[in-house]
């Protein structure tokens, strides 16, 4: 999945302005159905500076293994493959995944799933998770699952990294109401390590409890 900019297909909206459900996979199928990377994942300019402020944004210098989700072609999941021993990348369409497969052969520790979050989510526990460009695709519901699946998929002190398109659109949430509902939604767990902000998107890191000490 990916973010809503300039020349994406909008979907219809309801009288507030804003999908009061969150998009579904034929969404997603729709807009990938004539283009092959309809958000230029791999030729914008803000895309290749956000993806470089966030591999500096991780605190840690290596991970033993990540979860990206809405990996879409992989442009990033590449990337982050040089910093993790393995890396999941999970979406909802399948020749998106065909096409994130292809462009990380070369990355032996890289592997995909489909899955159509949060109703779908995969088996194990992740010590960093990225969470780039989707949760403003969510419903309040749907980003209240999402936070509960993170919940049950961090280790004890991983990392969690949210990046969020601040542009003006017709989604479920915008950029910030999705960022500070994980935030809110995740306090239980984990806490904000560290934030920043352009004037197209923002970036916070979180990083989720240690393991309690035994008694």
């Amino acid at each position: 999945m990916a973010a809503a900019q300039a020349g994406a297909q909008e979907p219809a909206v309801t009288e507030s302005g804003r999908r009061a459900k969150s998009l579904d996979t034929d969404y997603f199928k729709g807009m990938y159905a004539t283009e092959a990377d309809p958000w230029k994942f791999a030729t914008s300019a803000y895309e290749r500076a956000k993806y470089q402020a966030t591999l500096e944004a991780l605190p840690r210098p290596h991970y033993a293994s990540a979860l990206d989700v809405g990996c879409s072609i992989g442009v990033f999941t590449h990337q982050l493959c040089g910093r993790c021993d393995a890396v999941l990348g999970l979406d909802v369409v399948p020749s998106v995944l065909e096409a994130a497969r292809a462009r990380c052969a070369d990355c032996p520790n890289a592997r995909f799933q489909l899955a159509a979050v949060p109703g779908q989510w995969p088996d194990g526990r992740f010590d960093l998770i990225v969470i780039s460009e989707v949760a403003y695709y969510l419903d309040r519901a749907d980003l209240a699952r999402l936070v509960a699946r993170v919940e049950g998929a961090v280790l004890p002190g991983a990392d969690i990294v949210l990046v969020h398109w601040l542009g003006v659109a017709h989604y479920p949430l915008s950029g910030d109401d999705a960022a500070e509902g994980f935030i809110a939604g995740a306090k239980g767990f984990a806490q904000v390590l560290k934030q920043s902000r352009t004037a197209e998107y923002r970036l916070d890191v979180l990083r989720a409890n240690e393991a309690a000490p035994a008694r």
